[in-house]
């Protein structure tokens, strides 16, 4: 298949506001790949490549060369450029990487080059998202979008899974099974704005989890093998010593666990998240970290243990599990409980404490890996949304010659992209100050302009706000009250960013 056929779909799928209609411009063309284009054509119109990262940053693709008028590139033979750009290493690598992304652009036509540069600078926003691509996935091979998503939370890669589908219909989709050292997609909690709230969604009783601020892990062992991985999927193994050890010395030899790892200072309160955060994320000098800033390991949950797959039981029967496998030490607080007040208790006793809040689970709820919905619920002490930085504004008097007011978005998921929802320089220390400005340059899309610098969505924020108010001003006709920033959050991706619908449920 030719490249241009993709581009072509693109921007028929771009131009279509309908959901159906999206789905069907995706199905008609993945009706027609061939078995070893299937995971790059889905990729591409998911707006990813198929290697996530190849080095390559906006200057590198300011001057391209004159494009070709007749459009002969296949998919595979581009993707295969990609690899080998990537592969480029060591000395004089900038230059090697800079001509062989001339030598791919060279044999592009106009039309390809602009479709290239978006995907590669992530800004391909047409509205294929996970949702609408399952759904085109399932309408092309004739599988139910059902079976779809569950491969997909066990596979944890949608060009995989739906490059299977294409090729054996439902018999492959049922043929993917949790895998001990493979990564799935974690189950995502959704949020309300207190616990009253949230146990009136989840349904009473329900348990009430200590919402712990660090870094999410997922715990996989095979005999003595361990691996650790984080939200977005990336391998930890090496740089948490602590819990590798922990899990290496449970009775269990086959294990699939759900958790938490997080610094604690000597009191038992915890560190804040940029220590945990670095701590665990660092590849270098580990056991020198790990003696100054040791991490704890909790447990919530339990997705495989002694060969066992425990998926598809209620949140009840894998706590029961759990709590045979893992020592108490080990396991995340909780409180099962229908009481209101209690819970209402319980949750001020974290916060003191330290912790971000609760997540309020039902106990009838499935591990519905990849998923935010009414299964898990979480509750913090204020209002807090995780969104992308779309641009960013020059400040003024102290925050002169630095990039400081931040234009912010929340994930659409009927559209594509991202609506944004005003603007805020609140809570910016002279430091993250120095931070964002060098990070923004390095993530402008495009030349900087005279006072505003426009950003590829990739850097995730956590901010805080007092509520969201209707307001024309903005696309999405709301806007946060009084937002300002907590923190950058690096273990999180753009699509893992709130929803206009959850903002909109928000609303005064």
């Amino acid at each position: 298949m030719l490249l241009i056929d993709v581009v072509r779909v693109s921007e028929a799928v771009t131009r279509t506001s309908a959901r159906l209609g999206k789905v069907g411009h995706l199905a008609e063309l993945l009706g027609r790949v061939g078995p070893d284009e299937a995971e790059i054509a889905i990729s591409y119109l998911s707006g990813e490549l198929p290697q996530r990262q190849i080095g390559v940053g906006w200057r590198t693709l300011q001057e391209l060369p004159e494009p070709k008028l007749i459009a002969t590139a296949t998919l595979t033979a581009v993707d295969e450029q990609l690899t080998r750009i990537k592969a480029i290493s060591g000395q004089g690598s900038q230059a090697a990487r800079k001509s062989a992304v001339t030598q791919l652009f060279a044999g592009l036509t106009s039309q390809e080059q602009s479709f290239m540069l978006r995907l590669l600078g992530g800004e391909l926003r047409q509205g294929a998202l996970d949702g609408v691509m399952i759904e085109a996935i399932a309408k092309a091979s004739g599988a139910p979008s059902a079976d779809v998503r569950k491969a997909l939370t066990l596979r944890g890669w949608l060009p995989a899974v739906g490059a299977a589908a294409l090729a054996g219909g439902v018999e492959a989709l049922h043929a993917f099974r949790l895998e001990v050292g493979r990564a799935v997609s974690p189950m995502l909690a959704g949020s309300a704005p207190n616990v009253a709230a949230a146990l009136e969604k989840a349904g009473a009783p329900a348990a009430l989890e200590w919402k712990l601020d660090g870094v999410r892990v997922q715990a996989h062992r095979s005999g003595d093998e361990v691996k650790v991985f984080t939200r977005t999927l990336d391998d930890i193994t090496a740089q948490v010593p602590e819990l590798v050890e922990a899990v290496r010395g449970l009775p269990s030899g086959d294990l699939v666990l759900d958790g938490e790892v997080l610094a604690l200072r000597p009191d038992g309160r915890p560190h804040p998240f940029q220590v945990t955060a670095g701590r665990a994320t660092s590849r270098t000098n580990v056991s020198r970290l790990r003696e100054e800033t040791p991490l704890s390991v909790f447990f919530f949950d339990a997705l495989r243990v002694d060969g066992a797959d425990l998926l598809d039981l209620p949140y009840s029967q894998r706590q029961e599990v759990l709590a045979r496998t893992i020592p108490q030490a080990l396991l995340t607080p909780r409180l099962v409980t229908s009481d209101v007040a209690e819970a209402e208790k319980f949750f001020t006793d974290v916060v003191r404490a330290g912790h971000e809040g609760l997540v309020v689970k039902s106990l009838a709820s499935p591990y519905a890996a990849g998923r935010r919905g009414a299964g898990w619920i979480k509750v913090k002490p204020r209002h807090t949304l995780d969104l992308v930085v779309l641009a960013a504004e020059w400040g003024h008097g102290r925050r002169q010659g630095k990039l400081s007011n931040l234009h912010l978005g929340a994930r659409d998921t009927e559209g594509g992209g991202f609506v944004m929802l005003g603007k805020t320089f609140k809570g910016l220390t002279d430091e993250l100050l120095a931070w964002q400005t060098e990070r923004f340059l390095e993530l402008a899309d495009g030349p900087t302009e005279e006072w505003m610098v426009r950003l590829r969505p990739e850097l995730v924020v956590e901010i805080a706000f007092d509520g969201v108010q209707r307001s024309p001003r903005y696309p999405g006709g709301m806007a946060l009250r009084f937002a300002r920033v907590l923190r950058y959050r690096p273990d999180k991706r753009p699509q893992d960013a709130d929803t206009v619908e959850t903002v909109r449920s928000l609303m005064l």
